[in-house]
């Protein structure tokens, strides 16, 4: 198992020292284990949940709201693929949100016409997420 120390990781995600602690406090990450010189070591999948987590900040996403996504993944197992699935439309549904709330002053300066084609673009993807959000409440757990 490849380990990393806490320098070692901030150089490999891209991201300081600091932040790694930050991130630590807040329980977004945690130490694999302790060297005998009591030095954090992170997993190699710590490296991968820093990346989740730019890309999350990327999208506009809060600390509090990717620790809650987070620990939406880490309770997701294998025989539960629909609870992942969910979770992830759940996520990009926010992110539709978010962007929605920050269009709206564009919006509502928009001329009929404009609007509504603005809104032909939209209502598809919005039903698309739904649909899958149905489907996937209706099959349930897979057994």
């Amino acid at each position: 198992m490849n380990l990393y120390r806490i320098g070692e990781l901030a150089k490999a995600a891209r991201i300081s020292e600091r932040t790694i602690d930050y991130y630590t406090k807040l329980g977004l990450i945690q130490p694999e284990t302790r060297s005998m010189k009591n030095y954090r070591l992170y997993s190699h999948e710590t490296l991968g949940i820093l990346e989740r987590i730019n890309q999350l900040k990327q999208e506009k996403y809060t600390l509090e709201e990717i620790k809650s996504i987070i620990a939406k993944w880490n309770t997701a197992t294998a025989d539960v693929d629909v609870s992942g699935k969910l979770a992830e439309l759940e996520a990009h549904m926010q992110q539709l949100q978010r962007e929605v709330k920050a269009l709206e002053p564009a919006l509502s300066q928009l001329k009929p016409g404009q609007a509504k084609r603005a809104l032909a673009h939209l209502i598809p993807q919005g039903a698309a997420c739904i649909e899958a959000i149905r489907i996937l409440l209706a099959q349930g757990p897979p057994m």
